[in-house]
């Protein structure tokens, strides 16, 4: 199967992924996907059965973006693919959507991290970011405590560096004039859930890759990616914006 688009890093392909995957015989390290909620009126928007045992065959960790009212409805179709849930991120928009009088103003969307097989087999590896002041070379210790709901934390010293782990609350603006209506930004969000669960030089894999934000993502932290749209202007506009010339991000 030829790709779409294919750069060093990147390979996108065209068609859909229930039946392009298992031509290519590819195992990633992660996935992230951003799928149809079927929950809008718009042409493709549409859950896509089975999706989930096919990456399942080709991944053990997967990052998958949401609503609260898919999740619970489509609960069982993860677990009957064997994913299980490990945590979940909201990402703060800078203003909602939807225009309903009779619900709180929607300013979020959730995102879920799910795997297969052991935990300890699995890279969680969570982000650093800047903290909010200057930490001056700082050092602190603490004698062990205990927190009830936690357990014990040992005694420890520690030098802090001025990094924080990432909260799983992030705040980043929306995509503005994109290429696609539900784009996902770059930074600030999904350059975490790239890191977080794909070493450098490993290989993230879109099912969904619409306008291939994801794409950009992986390959701006130096990692490879594999994408996968069904939509061909959706992989036009991503192959256009994949051509450009983007240097990748120095990786950890």
């Amino acid at each position: 199967m030829d790709p779409y688009y294919s750069d060093t890093n990147v390979q996108l392909y065209l068609g859909d992924a229930r039946q392009v995957l298992p031509a290519l015989s590819i195992t990633a390290d992660c996935a992230v996907a951003d799928p149809p909620y079927s929950e809008t009126s718009l042409a493709w928007d549409f859950w896509p059965d089975g999706w989930l045992d096919t990456v399942a065959a080709h991944t053990s960790s997967l990052w998958c973006f949401g609503s609260m009212r898919m999740f619970l409805a489509r609960g069982g179709e993860f677990a009957a693919a064997g994913w299980k849930l490990s945590q979940d991120i909201v990402w703060e928009k800078h203003n909602g959507s939807g225009f309903a009088s009779d619900r709180f103003k929607r300013v979020h969307e959730t995102a879920t991290h799910w795997y297969r097989g052991p935990w300890s087999g699995i890279r969680h590896q969570a982000p650093r970011v800047p903290a909010t002041y200057d930490p001056k070379g700082r050092t602190a210790s603490a004698s062990a405590v205990r927190v009830p709901h936690t357990g014990t934390i040992g005694a420890h010293a520690y030098t802090d560096d001025g990094t924080r782990l990432a909260r799983s609350v992030l705040r980043c603006p929306s995509v503005r004039r994109g290429h696609h209506p539900t784009e996902k930004p770059v930074r600030g969000l999904l350059e975490h859930l790239v890191t977080y669960a794909c070493p450098p030089g490993g290989l993230v894999l879109d099912p969904f890759a619409g306008s291939g934000s994801a794409l950009v993502a992986a390959r701006e932290t130096g990692r490879r990616c594999i994408g996968i749209e069904a939509h061909e202007p959706y992989a036009e506009a991503a192959a256009r914006r994949l051509a450009q010339d983007v240097l990748p991000m120095e990786a950890e």
